[in-house]
């Protein structure tokens, strides 16, 4: 099966630019932002410390965190090379290149000073946020797949494709589909309704760290690995990058399970 789904959804005309592009990447942020919103209100107890009017304002930190940490944490965890030779690329947005580890550093940072600003525990506001994230990973991954980017291994199941974008041209695991699933459905599915009675402070934000963690693990074995300072594989000859960076939140969200 070969996927070429145009990246543009469609255009719209502006002064003196002309019709302007929108892509399908850019739209998945906007109804991520929309739908994190909206569920971070419908979940919102009537009453307590964490209420609706609050909410905007939480959901402003959280998108600024998430572009900022995932464009310094993409440069930094995947092209830090290239960024030694012209350091201004960081800068270089409409190039591309956002990490989901970068942007969680950056959200837990927003986080930190939004919990401050507010006078709320660090873990009182992450635990609010930690269950809506998989819509935005959800959506991405399903534009990432729309983009033909990111795609997986080579494999002989049934249901792999061909991606016009691989210029070898193999026919491949359509990795960001499962990530959307893990990271995404089943993630949310778990953190709002598995385990949505366990309310003790830093609980879901322990679960969102180590279910996240394990999903992304798991894919990367399906996926196309990330090639750092010319490797694809950093450590024992088959961890990956994106595993390297998850085991971490996988022992963290571990030890703040063992403290609650």
């Amino acid at each position: 099966m070969t996927i070429d789904i145009n990246p543009i959804a469609f255009h719209i005309p502006l002064p003196l630019l002309g019709w302007w592009p929108i892509y399908w990447y850019g739209i998945s942020w906007l109804v991520a932002i929309l739908l994190i919103n909206y569920a971070a209100k419908y979940f919102a107890p009537a009453s307590g410390d964490i209420n609706k009017k609050l909410i905007d304002d939480f959901i402003f930190y959280g998108v600024l965190g998430a572009i900022i940490g995932g464009r310094f944490g993409y440069m930094f965890f995947y092209g830090l090379d290239s960024l030694f030779n012209d350091p201004f690329r960081i800068f270089k947005v409409w190039e591309g290149g956002l990490s989901f580890h970068g942007g969680l550093i950056g959200v837990m940072v927003a986080m930190w000073i939004y919990a401050n600003k507010k006078n709320f525990s660090f873990f009182q506001v992450t635990d609010w946020i930690a269950p809506q994230v998989p819509i935005a990973l959800f959506l991405g991954r399903v534009a990432n797949f729309i983009n033909a980017e990111l795609y997986g291994r080579p494999t002989d199941v049934s249901w792999g494709m061909v991606f016009p974008t691989d210029p070898l041209g193999l026919v491949r695991h359509p990795s960001q589909l499962y990530e959307a699933f893990l990271e995404g459905i089943l993630l949310f599915l778990f953190l709002n309704f598995v385990i949505a009675k366990k309310n003790k402070v830093g609980r879901h934000s322990a679960y969102f760290l180590i279910g996240y963690g394990v999903a992304r693990s798991i894919v990367e074995f399906y996926k196309t690995p990330d090639t750092v300072w010319g490797n694809d594989f950093l450590l024992f000859s088959f961890l990956t990058q994106g595993q390297l960076l998850s085991i971490p939140m996988i022992i963290l969200g571990m030890f703040i399970l063992s403290k609650k």
